[in-house]
Protein backbone atom coordinates (compact mmCIF):
# COMPACT_ATOMS: atom_id res chain seq x y z
CA UNK A 1 0.00 0.00 0.00
CA UNK A 2 3.11 2.25 -0.58
CA UNK A 3 0.81 4.92 -3.24
CA UNK A 4 -2.23 4.70 -0.41
CA UNK A 5 -3.33 8.28 0.75
CA UNK A 6 -5.36 8.99 3.39
CA UNK A 7 -7.64 12.25 2.83
CA UNK A 8 -8.50 14.40 6.15
CA UNK A 9 -8.83 17.28 7.06
CA UNK A 10 -6.69 20.18 8.16
CA UNK A 11 -8.26 19.80 11.45
CA UNK A 12 -7.53 15.72 11.63
CA UNK A 13 -4.10 16.42 10.36
CA UNK A 14 -3.34 18.74 13.37
CA UNK A 15 -4.77 16.50 15.84
CA UNK A 16 -2.14 13.87 14.36
CA UNK A 17 0.80 16.46 15.05
CA UNK A 18 -0.39 17.20 18.21
CA UNK A 19 -0.58 13.49 19.39
CA UNK A 20 2.65 12.14 17.29
CA UNK A 21 4.41 15.55 19.29
CA UNK A 22 3.09 14.36 22.77
CA UNK A 23 4.13 11.01 22.22
CA UNK A 24 7.87 11.58 21.01
CA UNK A 25 8.35 14.95 23.10
CA UNK A 26 6.61 13.80 26.46
CA UNK A 27 5.35 10.25 26.46
CA UNK A 28 8.47 8.75 24.87
CA UNK A 29 10.48 10.38 28.01
CA UNK A 30 7.90 9.58 30.72
CA UNK A 31 8.16 5.65 30.00
CA UNK A 32 11.90 6.03 29.22
CA UNK A 33 12.33 7.18 33.51
CA UNK A 34 9.82 4.34 34.34
CA UNK A 35 11.90 1.40 32.09
CA UNK A 36 15.10 3.31 34.44
CA UNK A 37 13.47 2.93 37.96
CA UNK A 38 12.08 -0.49 37.34
CA UNK A 39 15.73 -1.72 36.47
CA UNK A 40 16.65 -0.39 40.01
CA UNK A 41 14.35 -2.83 41.43
CA UNK A 42 16.30 -6.37 40.84
CA UNK A 43 15.77 -8.88 38.77
CA UNK A 44 14.48 -8.45 35.37
CA UNK A 45 13.09 -11.69 34.57
CA UNK A 46 10.55 -11.21 37.20
CA UNK A 47 10.27 -7.42 37.29
CA UNK A 48 6.57 -6.79 36.00
CA UNK A 49 6.81 -2.98 36.50
CA UNK A 50 10.13 -3.47 34.01
CA UNK A 51 7.80 -5.61 32.10
CA UNK A 52 5.17 -3.10 31.73
CA UNK A 53 7.11 0.22 31.04
CA UNK A 54 8.75 -2.05 28.24
CA UNK A 55 5.23 -3.13 26.92
CA UNK A 56 4.45 0.75 27.10
CA UNK A 57 7.38 1.43 25.27
CA UNK A 58 6.88 -0.82 22.27
CA UNK A 59 2.94 0.59 22.13
CA UNK A 60 4.48 4.08 21.99
CA UNK A 61 6.97 3.23 19.31
CA UNK A 62 4.72 1.60 17.23
CA UNK A 63 1.76 4.08 17.18
CA UNK A 64 4.47 6.98 16.95
CA UNK A 65 5.76 5.10 13.20
CA UNK A 66 2.01 4.63 12.00
CA UNK A 67 1.43 8.46 13.20
CA UNK A 68 4.34 8.95 11.31
CA UNK A 69 2.92 7.05 8.19
CA UNK A 70 -0.37 8.27 8.00
CA UNK A 71 0.95 11.85 7.84
CA UNK A 72 3.90 10.87 5.01
CA UNK A 73 1.03 9.63 2.96
CA UNK A 74 -1.72 11.76 4.47
CA UNK A 75 -3.65 14.38 1.53
CA UNK A 76 -5.04 16.93 3.52
CA UNK A 77 -8.20 18.81 1.74
CA UNK A 78 -9.66 21.98 3.15
CA UNK A 79 -13.43 21.70 3.54
CA UNK A 80 -13.91 25.17 2.92
CA UNK A 81 -11.75 25.41 -0.37
CA UNK A 82 -14.67 23.24 -2.30
CA UNK A 83 -17.79 23.98 -3.72
CA UNK A 84 -20.52 22.57 -6.06
CA UNK A 85 -23.52 20.06 -5.43
CA UNK A 86 -22.12 16.64 -5.57
CA UNK A 87 -20.98 15.07 -2.41
CA UNK A 88 -17.40 14.50 -1.50
CA UNK A 89 -14.68 14.10 0.95
CA UNK A 90 -15.19 17.03 2.98
CA UNK A 91 -18.85 17.66 2.05
CA UNK A 92 -21.51 18.37 5.14
CA UNK A 93 -24.30 16.87 4.30
CA UNK A 94 -27.85 17.33 5.49
CA UNK A 95 -30.23 13.93 4.95
CA UNK A 96 -33.52 12.62 6.71
CA UNK A 97 -34.04 9.09 6.91
CA UNK A 98 -36.98 8.56 4.82
CA UNK A 99 -38.39 6.13 7.10
CA UNK A 100 -38.36 7.72 10.63
CA UNK A 101 -38.63 11.25 9.05
CA UNK A 102 -35.11 12.17 11.08
CA UNK A 103 -32.87 14.29 9.57
CA UNK A 104 -29.78 14.01 10.25
CA UNK A 105 -25.98 15.96 9.29
CA UNK A 106 -22.73 14.58 8.82
CA UNK A 107 -19.52 15.98 7.60
CA UNK A 108 -17.28 13.08 5.01
CA UNK A 109 -14.14 12.94 6.91
CA UNK A 110 -10.44 10.94 7.24
CA UNK A 111 -10.78 7.42 8.86
CA UNK A 112 -8.84 9.04 12.10
CA UNK A 113 -11.25 11.41 12.67
CA UNK A 114 -14.39 10.61 12.50
CA UNK A 115 -16.54 10.48 15.36
CA UNK A 116 -20.67 9.79 14.87
CA UNK A 117 -21.09 11.87 17.72
CA UNK A 118 -19.80 15.41 16.15
CA UNK A 119 -21.83 14.37 13.28
CA UNK A 120 -18.04 13.16 11.48
CA UNK A 121 -18.41 10.16 9.69
CA UNK A 122 -15.24 8.02 8.13
CA UNK A 123 -15.09 8.43 4.16
CA UNK A 124 -15.27 4.46 4.58
CA UNK A 125 -18.53 4.00 6.35
CA UNK A 126 -21.67 2.48 4.20
CA UNK A 127 -23.13 6.01 4.74
CA UNK A 128 -20.12 7.71 3.10
CA UNK A 129 -19.65 5.72 0.63
CA UNK A 130 -23.64 5.65 -0.32
CA UNK A 131 -23.36 9.79 -0.60
CA UNK A 132 -20.41 10.45 -2.65
CA UNK A 133 -21.23 11.53 -6.14
CA UNK A 134 -24.65 12.05 -5.13
CA UNK A 135 -26.48 15.68 -5.28
CA UNK A 136 -29.40 17.27 -2.97
CA UNK A 137 -32.55 15.77 -3.99
CA UNK A 138 -30.51 12.33 -4.71
CA UNK A 139 -32.12 9.46 -2.43
CA UNK A 140 -29.21 6.55 -1.62
CA UNK A 141 -30.36 3.32 0.31
CA UNK A 142 -27.33 1.93 2.99
CA UNK A 143 -27.05 -1.10 4.33
CA UNK A 144 -26.09 0.03 8.12
CA UNK A 145 -26.05 -2.11 11.41
CA UNK A 146 -29.54 -1.47 11.89
CA UNK A 147 -30.93 -2.92 8.24
CA UNK A 148 -31.31 -1.38 5.61
CA UNK A 149 -31.88 2.57 5.50
CA UNK A 150 -32.97 4.79 2.62
CA UNK A 151 -32.21 8.63 2.85
CA UNK A 152 -32.72 11.61 0.85
CA UNK A 153 -30.29 13.90 0.69
CA UNK A 154 -31.28 17.59 1.23
CA UNK A 155 -28.39 20.11 1.39
CA UNK A 156 -24.77 19.60 0.13
CA UNK A 157 -22.26 22.04 1.74
CA UNK A 158 -18.81 23.03 2.11
CA UNK A 159 -17.24 24.86 5.44
CA UNK A 160 -14.53 24.29 7.23
CA UNK A 161 -14.03 21.33 9.83
CA UNK A 162 -16.67 20.61 12.15
CA UNK A 163 -15.85 20.06 16.06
Amino acid sequence: MPDQKFPMTPRGAQALKDELKQRKEIDRYIIVRAIEEARGHGDLKENADYSAAKEAQSHNEGRIKELETMLALSEVIDPSKLSGDKVVFGATVKLTDTDSGEDVVYQIVGEQEADIKKGLISITAPVARALIGRSSGDTVSVRTPKGNREYEILAVSFQGSRS
